[in-house]
C-alpha cells in the first residue's frame, strides 16, 4: 500500500519548535491526518515527507500478534491509535507483559541496534492502526537522517526506563495499585474512557490468576473509580484512579516527557 502524499505548510515551523508547530499544523491540515504517531510527528517536516513512501498504514485488531517471539524482525510499527503490548513468551505458552507501546513510540526497539530477529511478542491489546515500516527502510533512515536517529535513540531510553520501572513495580506494589497504573497507561493512549479489555486479559498481562484480578478490579469498582462491562472497562474517575495507583505511573510519564517532550499526553 502506498501512502497518500503528505502536504503541510512549513512556513510556520521554527528550528526549536518543530514538534509543537507540527501538532498545530496537522490539526489545521486535512491531508495530515495520517500518520498520527507522535514520534513521527516530532520529526522535522522535510524528514517526515521523505519517510512517507516507506510507511504503510495497517489496521491492528484485538489480540492480533503483529510479531511473534523468535521470528524474523522484518518490520517496525509506529502505532497511530490503540495499544501494543511487548510480552515475554515462556515454554509453557504463558505470557507476561514487559511494556506497552502507543502512539508515543514504536515497537521493536532492538532494530535500533541492528537486530534481525525479535526476542519478544507484539500483541495488540487495544485495536487501532499503525504505520508499518520495513526494517531495511528503518535502518536506512537511521543512517541517513540524524534527526530520526536522535528520536529513536531517545525513545529507546524512555522504553528501557518503562521496563525497569515495571519490574520494580511488580515486586514493590500491590495488585490493586498495579492494576490502576495499567488502566491509566491504557487510557493515556486511548481516545476515550471505555477500554475494550477483558478481565482475562488483565490477569494475563499482570501475571496473576483470574479470581485475583477480579478481586482487585472489584475494589476499584466499589470505590467508584471504574465500571466493568462485557469485554470492557470504563474509567469513571481518572483523578481518583491516579491516587489509587502507585508512584510508578507518574514516574514513567515524567521520564518519557523528559526524553521525548510532546509525545505522551
Amino acid at each position: 500500500m502506498v501512502a497518500k502524499p503528505f502536504t503541510i505548510d512549513t512556513r510556520s515551523f521554527r528550528k526549536k519548535g518543530d514538534a509543537t508547530a507540527f501538532f498545530r499544523a496537522k490539526d489545521m491540515n486535512a491531508s495530515s491526518n495520517w500518520p498520527r504517531n507522535r514520534l513521527l510527528l516530532a520529526l522535522p517536516s522535510r524528514n517526515l515527507k521523505r519517510l512517507m513512501p516507506e510507511l504503510e498504514q495497517i489496521r491492528c485488531q484485538r489480540a492480533q500478534i503483529l510479531m511473534d517471539a523468535d521470528s524474523a524482525l522484518d518490520h517496525v510499527f509506529f502505532p497511530d491509535s490503540g495499544v501494543v503490548s511487548v510480552v515475554a513468551v515462556y515454554a509453557d505458552g504463558s505470557i507476561i507483559e514487559m511494556a506497552t507501546v502507543g502512539r508515543e513510540g514504536f515497537t521493536d526497539v532492538q532494530a535500533v541496534f541492528g537486530a534481525k530477529r525479535s526476542s519478544v511478542q507484539l500483541l495488540v491489546q487495544i485495536p487501532g492502526s499503525a504505520a508499518r515500516m520495513s526494517r531495511a527502510a528503518f535502518t536506512r533512515a537511521m543512517q541517513s537522517m540524524p534527526s530520526f536517529r536522535s528520536l529513536m535513540d531517545a525513545y529507546v531510553q524512555a522504553f528501557l526506563e518503562q521496563v525497569m520501572v515495571s519490574v520494580a513495580c511488580n515486586g514493590a506494589h500491590s495488585l490493586k495499585q498495579r492494576l490502576a497504573r495499567w488502566l491509566l497507561m491504557m487510557r493515556d493512549r486511548s481516545d476515550g474512557d471505555t477500554l475494550p479489555i477483558t478481565q482475562d486479559l488483565l490477569a494475563e498481562m499482570l501475571g496473576v490468576q483470574r479470581p485475583t484480578i477480579t478481586n482487585a478490579a472489584s475494589e476499584l469498582e466499589h470505590a467508584g473509580l471504574i465500571e466493568r462491562g462485557r469485554r470492557q472497562v470504563t474509567i469513571l474517575d481518572r483523578q481518583g484512579l491516579t491516587k489509587a495507583s502507585c508512584e510508578c505511573y507518574q514516574l514513567v510519564r515524567s521520564r518519557l516527557a523528559f526524553h521525548l517532550p510532546k509525545t505522551y499526553e
